[in-house]
């Protein structure tokens, strides 16, 4: 990967995660504003190399592997209103000072608590089963909700969610805010901790990101949480605050 290739990511990166409805064409020319000479045919491949998608048909690194399972979303008018209802799980692109990593978590919908992470340096599934692996020894939700990635439609994906009797839910197509709780992770992870420490190796992001997700689950504020954090809702300690409960909305939704 070149010097120019890497610092170009490392710009998409800051954009998607300002404006991730912006698509190539329009982060090639926030790039040309910057000084940047560049088309959005290179912007389009840099960011399949990067796994992103905007709010349009998803391409590249976001289309599923042939012959992989395929499910419908189930979070549509879901009144979400309880911890291990709901879980989610995305990838992201985390940059280095020379080169990049990919991190996948698995977040409880619900209460904004991080369950597991992994990092790698390629987009084959294992780091995503890995995670899925450690967060199903803490728990068990009754949906568990993806895009439509080759990592998460692979049969050793889907059987491992089934083989718990654990319903699986998919993002439509080009809806990348059908899992907006995760969306919003990230956010939290690049501004308060990626862009900060400009970490130099895998060792660096890897030990920055777990005490970054100790302070994010037992130490962050929520506001949406009534000023507790995720590991006080997660875990059902008592408050007399309230909880912003995610709408992405049926009564029935929270019964047995």
């Amino acid at each position: 990967m070149s010097p120019l290739n890497l610092e170009l990511m490392r710009a998409i990166d800051e954009i998607y995660t300002r404006m991730p409805f912006y698509g190539s064409p329009r982060i090639a020319a926030t790039l040309k504003q910057m000084g940047y000479a560049i088309n959005h045919k290179r912007v389009e491949r840099l960011m399949g190399i990067m796994g992103l998608q905007a709010v349009q048909p998803k391409r590249n690194l976001s289309r599923s592997t042939e012959g992989g399972k395929r499910y419908p979303y189930l979070l549509r008018d879901l009144d979400i209103c309880e911890p291990e209802q709901v879980w989610a799980s995305d990838i992201t692109y985390i940059r280095l000072r020379s080169g990049f990593v990919y991190l996948v978590a698995v977040m409880d919908w619900f209460s904004r608590y991080v369950l597991s992470w992994r990092l790698s340096t390629s987009m084959e599934y294992h780091f995503c089963l890995e995670a899925l692996q450690e967060a199903l020894q803490k728990g068990k939700p009754r949906i568990f909700n993806t895009d439509q990635g080759p990592q998460f439609t692979c049969e050793a994906f889907t059987d491992r969610l089934e083989a718990e009797g654990i319903r699986i839910s998919m993002d439509g197509r080009g809806r990348a805010m059908d899992n907006i709780m995760i969306e919003r992770l990230w956010r939290s992870v690049k501004y308060e901790e990626v862009y900060l420490k400009d970490y130099e190796s895998v060792a660096d992001a890897r030990s920055g990101l777990r005490q970054y997700f100790r302070f994010y689950n037992g130490e962050r504020l929520h506001q949406s949480l009534g000023y507790r954090t995720p590991e006080a809702i997660h875990y059902r300690r008592s408050s007399s605050l309230p909880v912003e409960r995610p709408r992405v909305s049926s009564p029935s939704a929270c019964k047995p």
